[in-house]
């Protein structure tokens, strides 16, 4: 058994398609399936349904994955010692960040790991909450920067801050004026919220259940920035989080009085994964930023 045979099945099965994979894992379709059939063949079991133009892992491959990914995991966390001296911290720290956060709290962040750990690298995606975690299980990221709770035992989380929630409200409102405002304020206003996927949606929506309120949504977008615009249009109020309130910009801003109408946002490990002292030490500015 090759480590480029479980890399390559492991592409597979978060991909779903082997072209896709292969075309992750930088190497030819006919190469990748030829590999995978060996496994196949040494561990003498199917690992896949080949269903068309996708495949599914066989309840044999549901089994082997979390094998794979440990091994592959391992591996990395190995080289990674190797790499690092013990007078200095050095590698690379994968972090991923939901949307609603990555541009308000990672500049501060970055700026300042990298002017204390020049020789640590910080890659960056920003995604949706589902997407994070499937990619922290896989080790395709070491951090996940996101609102807390998440559900899942196989996850560490270190809580950073906690912030108000906020009402967008265009500035000729009637309650732009208030310095706070109750959830029920706003129960018969048109809301514009984020889409489905987003975890602030979730906060959203969680709030004004708890405020017995029952937004009536008339518009999503995925970014604050389209939200907002549309508020300061007059089309309808928001929520927002109090790192996303921008002074500046064409709407009112007034803080949610409802107790609860709050976010936490922490830092996601993989439970059980071996964490590099570039990872720590990202870990700790996090904590000394937030």
């Amino acid at each position: 058994m090759e480590l480029h045979q479980l890399r390559y099945f492991c592409a597979v099965a978060e991909t779903g398609s082997f072209s896709r994979a292969a075309e992750h894992s930088h190497v030819s379709q006919p190469s990748l399936s030829q590999q995978i059939l060996k496994l196949e063949a040494e561990l003498g079991a199917r690992l896949f349904d080949r269903l068309g133009r996708s495949v599914r892992l066989t309840e044999v491959g549901k089994t082997f994955l979390p094998r794979a990914r440990a091994v592959l995991r391992e591996l990395e966390a190995a080289r990674g010692d190797v790499v690092e001296s013990k007078d200095s911290i050095s590698g690379q720290v994968a972090l991923g960040a939901i949307p609603t956060v990555a541009p308000y709290f990672l500049p501060s962040v970055l700026a300042s790991f990298s002017k204390r750990f020049s020789e640590s690298a910080v890659t960056v995606i920003e995604e949706i909450t589902p997407v994070l975690l499937e990619r922290l299980r896989a080790g395709g990221i070491d951090i996940a920067i996101l609102a807390l709770p998440v559900r899942g035992h196989e996850f560490d989380a270190l809580p950073l801050l906690t912030e108000p929630l906020f009402a967008a409200l265009p500035k000729k409102h009637i309650l732009a004026r208030r310095t706070a405002i109750a959830l029920r304020d706003l129960r018969k206003e048109p809301f514009l919220l984020l889409r489905d996927g987003h975890c602030f949606r979730e906060n959203a929506l969680a709030a004004c259940d708890r405020a017995r309120v029952s937004p009536q949504v008339v518009f999503e977008s995925g970014q604050f920035s389209s939200l907002l615009g549309l508020v300061g249009a007059g089309m309808g109020v928001s929520l927002v989080p109090e790192m996303a309130v921008d002074r500046r910009s064409p709407v009112r801003f007034v803080r949610i009085s409802d107790p609860g109408a709050t976010r936490t946002i922490g830092a996601l490990t993989l439970r059980g994964r071996s964490l590099s002292r570039a990872h720590h030490a990202f870990l700790s500015s996090l904590h000394q930023t937030a």
